[in-house]
């Protein structure tokens, strides 16, 4: 697995939100953007960490960020996701791996001592030129506005 570092550009990406919107890496041009990666919608991990990220969603939006999740779930599986939690931000529905691969988030993973391929969690902070600025690979679920804001 070869994710992008700081300094990559960002490959170009057009994927279907939570809302069946396309997003494409373009609509964020000339803007700050968090594109955070989590495993699977409506776990426990990964609802801390986007629950974290809305309830510090205001204080990201000062900081000039936009947001954007990403996982392997359906549409309707990322919709739900979003309502029942109320995210202000869209979650990207990247069923083909698109966005997954073009970032290399996607490899080996080991749990309960089962290896298996999946999505890594990481977070990449991606700047007003389409690069990488950032990369966190350790992902605090709980507080993960506070590692994205903590460089600020």
């Amino acid at each position: 697995m070869k994710s992008l570092e700081i300094g990559d550009q960002v490959p170009h990406f057009s994927v279907v939100d939570d809302r069946g919107e396309t997003q494409s890496l373009s609509d964020y041009a000339g803007k700050k953007l968090v594109v955070f990666f989590y495993p699977k919608a409506n776990t426990p991990g990964c609802t801390a960490e986007a629950c974290d990220l809305r309830d510090h969603y205001t204080e990201l939006k000062k900081a000039g960020y936009a947001l954007l999740g990403v996982s392997a779930d359906s549409v309707n599986k990322q919709r739900k996701f979003s309502e029942k939690f109320d995210f202000p931000f869209p979650l990207l529905a990247d069923e083909e791996k698109e966005v997954i691969n073009a970032f290399g988030v996607w490899g080996p993973k080991k749990f309960m001592g089962k290896e298996y391929d999946g999505i890594h969690r990481k977070t990449f902070i991606v700047d007003e030129e389409g690069k990488i600025a950032r990369v966190i690979d350790k992902v605090n679920t709980k507080e993960h506005a506070a590692q994205i804001l903590e460089k600020e």
